[in-house]
């Protein structure tokens, strides 16, 4: 079965149609890369996904599980949203770092504000933040950060701070980590940093969806590729046949300007 089912999602800004029947399914443990011009509907696609827009019409299913769906009020409740976000690790284009605390405490912050909402919570607090705190630390030695734990994000790198960024979101145990162009606001001597802890969690088998413009990365490391258009799905497939032998005009065209720059 796979983790993530999503059918025909559509969304639109005012009379704008951003996203147009948009179906695609993920198993556990794949990595699918999402390609394509700006302006293609990726991030609104991301955004949808973690519930930070809300689809016109479709269904979003995670293991098993309806989200989503755009024919049932219940399923779009507000207190509900919050919780659903919780099986999509989401990592922005920007850091998005609290400035006023420190990597690990970036790092922590959701963790304990959960489990401040645990009935146990005030019985076991010195054993459940010492837990919370030594996760931190491994997600951060795991991001190859162990000696910027206690830094503050303006101490840190930008691929640093994107590296603290996506340790943030593992912290929840999401069932799938989102990219929205990771590397897009980092200079090119820091992206290869920030690329290889993904490629290394591609190798761990971690579920992923990432929006990306650095198509040699996608080729090597995705499981899938999806190619968008205007806010439609182009042509998807496993990177040989979407990157190499794209079978779509507006995939050749696409991969021909990227080719150029």
């Amino acid at each position: 079965m796979a983790i993530l089912e999503v059918h025909n999602i559509e969304k639109h800004f005012g009379a704008t149609r951003v996203l147009e029947d948009i179906s695609f399914s993920l198993e556990q443990g794949q990595a699918l890369a999402i390609i394509g011009s700006s302006g293609s509907g990726k991030t609104t696609l991301l955004r949808c996904l973690n519930f930070l827009e809300t689809p016109d019409q479709g269904t979003i299913v995670v293991q098993g599980k309806t989200l989503f769906d755009a024919a049932d009020p219940a399923t779009q409740r507000e207190s509900e949203i919050r919780k659903k976000r919780l099986h999509f690790g989401m990592v922005f284009q920007s850091f998005n770092l609290f400035p006023q605390y420190t990597a690990l405490q970036n790092v922590t912050l959701a963790s304990q504000l959960l489990a401040k909402e645990q009935p146990d919570f005030k019985a076991n607090k010195a054993r459940i933040l010492a837990d919370i705190e030594a996760h931190g630390k491994e997600l951060l030695a795991q991001m190859g950060l162990a000696d910027r734990a206690g830094h503050y994000p303006h101490q840190l790198s930008g691929g640093q701070q994107q590296r603290v960024a996506i340790a943030r979101a593992l912290a929840l145990k999401p069932d799938i980590l989102c990219f929205d162009e990771p590397t897009s606001a980092l200079d090119p001597e820091l992206t290869g940093e920030v690329l290889k802890v993904i490629r290394s969690l591609a190798d761990q088998k971690t579920t992923m969806i990432i929006v990306t413009h650095e198509m040699a990365f996608a080729r090597d490391v995705a499981d899938q590729i999806i190619f968008m258009d205007g806010g439609v799905i182009v042509e998807q497939g496993d990177p040989h046949q979407v990157i190499e032998h794209p079978r779509e005009e507006r995939t050749k065209q696409f991969l021909a300007r990227y080719a150029e720059n």
